[in-house]
C-alpha cells in the first residue's frame, strides 16, 4: 500500500485511538483525502458488525472521498474504507480481490482479535 504517495503512513500526523471495550489501541493514519475527511467526523462511537470472521465493519451515514485499489493482501490491523462509506477494521490477514482505500494501521495488534470478539462490538475512534 505504499507505492502511491496518497497511501503512505503519515508518521508526523496525529494518531488515532481505537477503544474496544476497556482496551485501547493506537493506529498510525495514512496521508490522504479520505483520512482528512474521516478525522472531521471524530470522535465517534459505532456498533461494528462482524463479517467472515476476519473483519468488523460500520456503514457511515455519509460518504468519504475514496481512492480504492486492490492491496492484494489484507493485514491484521488494517483500517480501510470499502466503497465510499464502509469503515472496516481487519483482525485476520488474508488475500483479497476487493478494492479498499487505506485509512490507517493499528500499531500493535496484541489482543486485537480477542477484544473484537466474534459478534458485534462497540468501537470508539478518536484523535489522540
Amino acid at each position: 500500500m505504499t507505492g502511491n504517495p496518497n497511501n503512505v503512513l503519515n508518521k508526523d500526523s496525529m494518531k488515532l485511538k481505537i477503544i474496544i471495550g476497556t482496551i485501547a489501541f493506537t493506529a498510525t493514519l495514512y496521508n490522504n483525502p479520505t483520512v482528512t475527511a474521516f478525522k472531521t467526523r471524530l470522535p465517534m462511537t459505532v456498533n461494528m458488525r462482524d463479517l467472515n470472521a476476519n473483519e468488523k465493519y460500520f456503514d457511515m451515514p455519509d460518504n468519504l472521498p475514496a481512492n480504492a485499489s486492490n492491496p492484494g493482501t489484507i493485514q491484521s490491523g488494517d483500517l480501510m474504507l470499502y466503497g465510499s462509506n464502509t469503515l472496516v477494521v481487519f483482525y485476520r490477514s488474508f488475500s483479497t480481490s476487493y478494492n479498499y482505500t487505506p485509512i490507517g494501521r493499528i500499531d500493535d495488534m496484541a489482543g486485537l482479535t480477542s477484544a473484537l470478539g466474534s459478534g458485534n462490538v462497540t468501537v470508539t475512534f478518536a484523535l489522540q
